[in-house]
């Protein structure tokens, strides 16, 4: 009983996040791939020109990619690799990492960065071909509230050092890939 008092606060968020994930976008694509290496660090101010620093951290379901605040990077079933489909109100609820990403360091993220150009000209993370965002229903760093979601039709994950999903296997585990490559996890 005593647990129940956010029950109505989660049910309403989790409405209003279901309408603002069905915005998409269609931004043009600009890669940039990085090299990987390394993890731990903190994230420069949020603009096309930045850099973002991507670390790894322990959750009670196992590692994932955080941003300098230490909290949890998720992505979009519905992205591509070159398309972000979470833009105006559902960027609001899923915020991208804005910037290029490169790892912290004494951390090893061997998927590999890049970036794509979202619909706003900013330049957005990528890691294993996902374009990466965080959740604003986690609250404090190592919170992973948002994995497994399914909004507006997608699936929200954790990024995790390997690609797999939190919990399941590898996201290149797929046979095919909207890119024409090989996995990227998209479409689950």
């Amino acid at each position: 009983m005593r647990n129940r008092w956010w029950a109505a606060p989660l049910v309403a968020g989790a409405a209003a996040l279901i309408a603002a994930c069905g915005s998409s976008g269609t931004p043009s694509a600009s890669h940039s791939t990085t090299s990987p290496p390394a993890a731990h660090a903190s994230v420069t101010p949020q603009s096309g020109g930045s850099t973002v620093t991507i670390m790894t951290q322990s959750t009670s379901k196992g590692t994932v990619l955080t941003n300098g605040q230490g909290r949890t990077i998720y992505w979009f079933a519905k992205d591509t690799p070159t398309t972000s489909n979470c833009s105006g109100t559902c960027a609001s609820y899923w915020p991208p990492v804005i910037g290029t990403p490169k790892a912290a360091s004494g951390a090893s993220l061997s998927m590999g960065f890049g970036t794509i150009t979202r619909p706003d000209g900013q330049v957005q993370a990528t890691y294993d071909r996902h374009p990466l965002y965080t959740y604003m229903g986690d609250t404090a760093a190592g919170q992973i509230s948002g994995n497994g979601l399914n909004l507006s039709g997608g699936l929200w994950w954790a990024m995790t050092p390997n690609g797999a999903k939190l919990g399941g296997s590898p996201s290149g585990g797929s046979t095919s890939s909207p890119a024409g490559g090989g996995g990227g996890g998209y479409g689950y």
